[in-house]
């Protein structure tokens, strides 16, 4: 076995910047898929190799010492300089790329994830993947800190410079009401409207949205399930305001509620995905072009059927 007792090793940089970014040995271990004892002994190791003190371990939450601040600019470049090396030599043959971790929200869990997965792991044999799904907002997060490698996504806003990103597709909100309800904002009126909880990016763009129009619907349930939302619809507890996505989710309750067009001003939401940009070559780009044809596929194509009204709006971009 090669001795590494005195060397900086990538491994070891990568915890440092977990730590450094988690502020947390044992968050920065679960991030790591590393148990605490390990990540710390990684550590002592770094710091043993440079004879410098990078974190100050006494402290809650940890921070850095002033070598460790300086240390941690030249971590990040060479953190970077070895994914973007990985991914040069995956670029002309993806079956060399041995690790890929993905973020994807929850909304394509239904489909698109297992279909999405199956067809990259049939091409990609050697390759291992880590998935996360979650919220969009928590997605970007690990994002930028390094612990997934690309993410799928709602469009956030303006992308950081670091970023690339490749769009995928733009659906509508749609109103989702009881069966036989009246399909105008007059009409629904009298029925509480269940809110997509605003804790997520969905929820808060809505809130805006209904802001901006000057509306203060009765509201009683604000929810972060879209079981739930469709459970409530269908036996006639209230309306919704939700996407596509959203609804295909939870299918199983599509045929005990009615789905129309937004009865006031249209909104709608954008899914990207996005990497850090120049590191993964053309891998996000490949994988972009994948996710249209499945979201054509399993998304656009259903969609469009059973509501001729999403005809132009819910779209692959």
């Amino acid at each position: 076995m090669v001795e590494t007792a005195g060397r900086v090793t990538l491994w070891g940089i990568e915890v440092f910047l977990a730590i450094a970014e988690e502020r947390s040995i044992s968050v920065a271990a679960r991030r790591l898929g590393a148990s605490p004892s390990a990540v710390s002994q990684q550590l002592s190791n770094t710091e043993a190799a440079l004879s410098a003190t990078l974190v100050e371990r006494g402290a809650r939450p940890l921070t850095l010492t002033p070598a460790g601040e300086l240390f941690r600019r030249r971590a990040e470049a060479i953190l970077n300089e070895a994914e973007q090396a990985r991914a040069e030599l995956a670029m002309s043959d993806l079956s060399r790329l041995t690790r890929l971790r993905l973020g994807l929200i929850e909304d394509f869990d239904a489909d698109v994830t297992p279909r999405l997965l199956a067809d990259l792991a049939g091409e990609l044999t050697a390759t291992r993947f880590l998935l996360e799904t979650g919220a969009s907002h928590r997605l970007y997060d690990q994002l930028d800190a390094r612990a997934l490698d690309l993410i799928v996504a709602a469009d956030m806003g303006p992308p950081a410079d670091w970023m690339e990103v490749h769009p995928l597709i733009e659906e509508p909100f749609v109103a989702v009401t009881p069966k036989g309800a009246g399909a105008e904002l007059a009409d629904l009126r009298d029925i509480p409207l269940i809110l997509y909880t605003k804790r997520h990016h969905m929820g808060r763009q809505l809130a805006e949205h209904l802001a901006r129009q000057d509306l203060r619907l009765a509201h009683r349930f604000e929810l972060d399930s879209y079981h739930a939302i469709l459970a409530m619809v269908a036996s006639g507890a209230g309306w919704a305001i939700l996407t596509p996505l959203g609804i295909a989710r939870a299918r199983r309750f599509i045929e005990d509620v009615d789905i129309r067009p937004l009865p006031i001003a249209p909104l709608s939401r954008r899914i990207t995905l996005s990497a850090r940009h120049g590191v993964l070559g053309e891998i996000p780009a490949s994988v972009a072009a994948r996710l249209r044809v499945l979201l054509d596929e399993l998304v656009v194509a259903p969609g469009v059927a059973r509501c001729p009204f999403l005809t132009g709006a819910l779209r692959i971009l």
